[in-house]
This record gives structure tokens, C-alpha cells and sequence, in this order.
């Protein structure tokens, strides 16, 4: 269970997976009073640039600002160091240990969140890649790294949190991905492996979850949020 001080309209993170400023600015008025934590991806992030952060912070609410950062050490540290008074929360870098620190030199009050395994890969993908260990011991190991170097926090499977927190402690953010709403409903183009729902991602250790196409997909998106966000509250009054 994650015991960290969070207001629970943060606890979720929507992933603005659209391909314009317009489009996330109609689901950011929608989701606004429900919801205070955006995430912006690739697709959107190329799509309006900084105009679409801009747009997010200006309503007073937080941005994730999910690029997974992944370059030569210089050109990351000056990725990162563009991130700067955008009022950007969390940011996502992917990479071996140069990388990493690349990114923490250059954090200026931003919180570096590692990513350690994407959450469509399961154990055929990590085999193909040529990993022979288990994932939950490749995640354990990257992350462990991840925070000796500075990192804030890291961006990991529900199902990898509980071995997280066991071995790491509470001391670092857990951003949870791959959140489905339950095995009877179907989520259209799911390319997700490694799942679990809002529940479970907290009772194992996460301190907040990313969700999209669970939301923006349902017939009624602000029910979803609010069903997903007693989840989160039946979760965290679980005994740890």
C-alpha cells in the first residue's frame, strides 16, 4: 500500500494519447475537476510541442511529461534542461546509467522518473532482446540503479511494485502504467502485457497510475475516473 500524502484527484494520471492541442485541451475541460495530473506523451507532445504543457499548467493542473528520454548522455541533459520553468512534475528518461545522470544534472526541480521495462513486454519480448533473467529481477535491478544515481522515482508494472517496495522501501515514486479496469471489459487496440487494476497497482506499492484508453474509450469517462478513484481508496485503506 502506498502511504505517501497524495490528494486523490492526483493518484491518476491521464494519458492524453490524442493527436492535437484542440483534442487534449476538450478532455483536459472534461476530466479537469475530476482529475489535477495529465500526462503528455510522444504523439501529443510532436503533435502542439510546449503550447499543449503550457495549456495544461495555465489551468493549474501537473504534467507528466512522458518522452522517455533516450539519447547520448549531452543531447538528454539538454532535452531535460528545456523542461525547465515549463512546470513540468515528472519527466520520463530511458536509458543506461551515463543517461540517467545526464538527466538528474539537468532536473532543475523537475522529478526524473526512470523507466525500467515498457509494460506491453512480457517474457517472450525480454527473451527475444536476449534477457535471460525473470522481468521482475531486470526491473528490480535498473531501478535499484536508477535511484543510486538520483533518480525520483521509476515507471514500472503493479506487478513488479510489491518487490520494489520490499527490497527499496517507500522512499521513491512509483508511477504504475498498463491499468485496466477489470478482465470483463474489453479495451479496443490493447497492446498492453503486464496489467493490473487501480486496486491492485496500490496494495502493491504504487503511488500513482497512468490511465488512458480505459477512460477515454468508456461510454461515460468521468464514471470510469470515478470508479477507478474509489479503487484507489479501497486500495490504500488496505493493511500494508
Amino acid at each position: 500500500m502506498a502511504t505517501k500524502n497524495i490528494p486523490p484527484e492526483e493518484r491518476i494520471i491521464f494519458a492524453l494519447d490524442v493527436d492535437s492541442k484542440e483534442e487534449a485541451e476538450k478532455w483536459v475541460e472534461k476530466l479537469g475537476s475530476h482529475i489535477n495530473f495529465f500526462k503528455v506523451g510522444l504523439q501529443l507532445f510532436i503533435a502542439g510541442w510546449f503550447p499543449v504543457i503550457d495549456m495544461i499548467t495555465s489551468r493549474g493542473h501537473k504534467v507528466m511529461c512522458d518522452l522517455k528520454i533516450f539519447d547520448v548522455p549531452e543531447t538528454v541533459k539538454l532535452a531535460v534542461k528545456q523542461l525547465k520553468n515549463r512546470g513540468v512534475t515528472f519527466a520520463t528518461v530511458h536509458g543506461n546509467d551515463p543517461i540517467l545522470k545526464a538527466a538528474v544534472e539537468e532536473k532543475n526541480g523537475v522529478k526524473i522518473l526512470s523507466v525500467t521495462v515498457l509494460t506491453s513486454f512480457g517474457e517472450e519480448e525480454m527473451r527475444e532482446m536476449g534477457f535471460t533473467g525473470t522481468i521482475e529481477d531486470f526491473v528490480l535491478k535498473r531501478a535499484k540503479r536508477a535511484l543510486q544515481i538520483g533518480c525520483d522515482g521509476v515507471i514500472s508494472s503493479g506487478l513488479e511494485a510489491p518487490g520494489l517496495r520490499k527490497d527499496l522501501g517507500d522512499n521513491f515514486i512509483i508511477v504504475t502504467p498498463g491499468i485496466r479496469p477489470g478482465k470483463n471489459i474489453e479495451i479496443p487496440q490493447d497492446d498492453q502485457k503486464r496489467i493490473v487494476t487501480a486496486r491492485e497497482a496500490i496494495i502493491n506499492g504504487a503511488d500513482y497510475v497512468v490511465v488512458g484508453r480505459p477512460i477515454s474509450t468508456a461510454k461515460d469517462p468521468v464514471a470510469m475516473v470515478e470508479q477507478m478513484q474509489e479503487e484507489i481508496r479501497k486500495g490504500l485503506m488496505v493493511p500494508s
